[in-house]
């Protein structure tokens, strides 16, 4: 039976969103404990990609999420989630141990941070089966046919060349076919170095319309003489709307195929407490977002509510300060919510935020 979803129908777009990454299994230590206390630990799944493709479709967006588990029941159980949360999952590729000799999904262990400790992440995905499969077998045109967008991150490059083969195909493919295309860099210190990641992730950007975040990315100041640095160099983690702006431009001025670039600043002032804003350059201007500050229950999967948010809000035809206010009203609420993925099917909350309107609903 094919599998839909019923939000969908009263979502009241045509869109069609895909996107394609690793699905990880996640292992948490219950009441804020370190690994080497515990004796028990909560099980969930999560993974960036598979993140906004639950948050998008929790929203009641077509969505659909492209990757490779292991045919055994953690794989299975993965899919069983993404299904559950209608996500649709038919592409979704159920490996044999022929196909993928280690046969195993990735494994990625949080400690939760609480006060003044951060939040800590241990991976286990080496070998997984998204790595060790043969790409090539696969139609990517047919894969992508029919979508209106598509969705990628700089992880999944990370984790193996036949990734970085994929994805590269699929930007190609997407842009031939006249998809909306968005990327978030996601840089991930753990899975490669940080040249490497602005090496590829530089290579992506011809192929971009929605770009999330500022880096791992090449901006040379001069293109003929790299020793003279990046243009990013020059700005604090923190900038100013001036500084921000500034790097926006840089960035459509090299690439006049991107249509939008947003990203959010954060500020920690504990483990447990931080606030969230965000700069968006959209139709010639940049835009800057209210500043939320809030308590944190879980914050893994932040930066990935943030960017469905985005995508949300592009999709349904926001105004441009109403596009990055939600944006960063679903990243904060995401923070409220334990797990990977903002799973949530009230759009209406995530507007009554963004309008800093906290009053009970009844």
């Amino acid at each position: 039976m094919q599998h839909s979803n019923p939000l969908a129908a009263q979502d009241g777009t045509s869109a069609r969103f895909i996107t394609i990454g690793e699905i990880m299994l996640r292992l948490t230590p219950p009441n804020y404990e370190k690994i080497r206390m515990a004796t028990s630990f909560e099980a969930s799944y999560g993974g960036s990609e598979a993140n906004i493709a639950l948050a998008l479709a929790n929203l009641g967006v077509d969505s659909t999420f492209f990757t490779v588990v292991p045919n055994n029941s953690l794989g299975k159980s993965a899919v069983r989630m993404l299904r559950s949360n209608d996500v649709h999952c038919s592409p979704v590729i159920l490996s044999s141990p022929e196909e993928t000799p280690t046969h195993r999904l990735g494994t990625y262990y949080l400690e939760t941070g609480f006060g003044i400790r951060s939040s800590k992440v241990t991976y286990d995905r080496k070998n997984s089966a998204i790595t060790e499969y043969d790409f090539s077998k696969v139609d990517l045109d047919a894969l992508l046919k029919d979508f209106t967008w598509l969705h990628l991150s700089g992880i999944t490059p990370a984790l193996a060349p036949n990734c970085r083969g994929l994805i590269m195909n699929c930007l190609k493919i997407a842009k031939a076919h006249d998809l909306t295309v968005s990327f978030d860099g996601n840089f991930r210190s753990t899975l490669w170095t940080w040249e490497e990641a602005r090496d590829f992730c530089t290579e992506c950007l011809p192929y971009i319309d929605v770009l999330m975040g500022i880096e791992p990315y090449h901006l040379w100041k001069d293109e003929n003489d790299h020793s003279k640095g990046d243009k990013k160099d020059d700005i604090p983690f923190r900038p100013s709307y001036e500084q921000q702006d500034e790097i926006f431009q840089a960035f459509v001025e090299r690439y006049p195929n991107i249509q939008c670039i947003a990203r959010h600043v954060r500020y920690a002032h504990s483990g447990s407490e931080n606030s969230l804003k965000a700069f968006m350059w959209y139709q010639g201007h940049t835009f800057e977002s209210k500043m939320f500050t809030f308590n944190i229950l879980d914050r893994v999967g932040g930066g990935d509510a943030f960017a469905s948010g985005l995508i949300y809000a592009m999709i349904h035809n926001y105004k441009p300060m109403d596009m990055i206010n939600f944006a960063v009203a679903s990243s904060v609420i995401k923070h409220t919510i334990r797990g990977d993925a903002n799973i949530t099917d009230d759009a209406d909350a995530i507007r009554h935020l963004m309008d800093m309107n906290y009053d009970i609903k009844r």
